[in-house]
């Protein structure tokens, strides 16, 4: 299996402290060695990062634990292959154009029966995971061929996961760069931090931060993991079915497919 990192934040906000702890487990605290990939939302642009190689010993990964990229929505990924082959077009966050907006997406477990597709979407390499973000992109496509607000938009999203579902494990993550889309099949946890802010240590590395000296009063950021990243903080844990769409760090609506 994969695993899945993601953020949305009401403010230009770097992830390098979650990112450090995810990288660890890309072959060093964990066995997802196949890849992996980050995705920054810079307004309308999409800045992403992939590369094929472990996280653990990507230096593309250590380049980015030392850049502190700004934004408000974060997708990443490391891989653990199950269908296709270990390269750089298998490599998450996948992104395609839809209604002018860079739509990105990441997917932790594996799906049988996901035909691929025929329609103007199409993936580029063999996994199931393109595959089926494609099928879904087609689907939206299909139902709202011009710009809808994502209120209007949820139901087919919900549909189309709970669908995937039925095929196999599909943890997900979704955005257009505005909003950020999570849809748990098995296993997906969140924190939200907002003052009164404090310590953090991470599990799989050495490091700890104090967000009080790195935020304002007003900062609100949500981190979305496969597994909670440290070990002094309380994690929400998702149920299985569960969904929940983030804007500037909140949560504006959830439910359970």
């Amino acid at each position: 299996m994969c695993e899945l990192l993601g953020m949305s934040a009401n403010v230009p906000t770097d992830i390098v402290f979650s990112f450090t702890g995810l990288m660890q487990r890309g072959g060093r605290t964990g066995p997802h060695r196949d890849g992996w990939g980050i995705g920054f939302y810079e307004g309308r642009g999409l800045r992403l990062f992939q590369d094929p190689r472990a996280s653990s010993e990507s230096e593309v990964a250590q380049l980015v634990q030392r850049y502190p990229i700004k934004s408000e929505v974060v997708i990443g990924h490391i891989r653990q292959a199950n269908v296709g082959k270990v390269c750089l077009a298998n490599t998450h966050p996948f992104s395609r154009e839809l209604w002018g907006r860079n739509w990105c997406f990441a997917h932790n477990g594996q799906l049988t029966g996901l035909e691929g597709s025929r329609s103007f979407y199409r993936p580029i390499g063999e996994t199931d995971s393109e595959a089926a973000f494609c099928d879904l992109l087609n689907r939206v496509r299909r139902a709202f061929p011009e710009p809808v607000s994502v209120e209007m938009l949820l139901p087919v999203l919900v549909a189309a996961c709970s669908s995937y579902r039925q095929l196999g494990v599909f943890n997900c993550l979704l955005s257009d760069g505005d909003w950020l889309f999570s849809f748990c099949s098995t296993k997906l946890a969140h924190i939200t931090r907002r003052a009164p802010f404090g310590p953090a240590q991470l599990r799989d590395a050495d490091l700890k931060v104090d967000f009080q000296s790195e935020t304002t009063p007003n900062d609100v950021v949500t981190v979305i993991a496969t597994e909670p990243l440290t070990d002094n903080e309380q994690w929400a844990l998702y149920q299985p079915g569960e969904w929940r769409l983030w804007r500037r760090g909140e949560c504006i609506t959830h439910g359970k497919a």
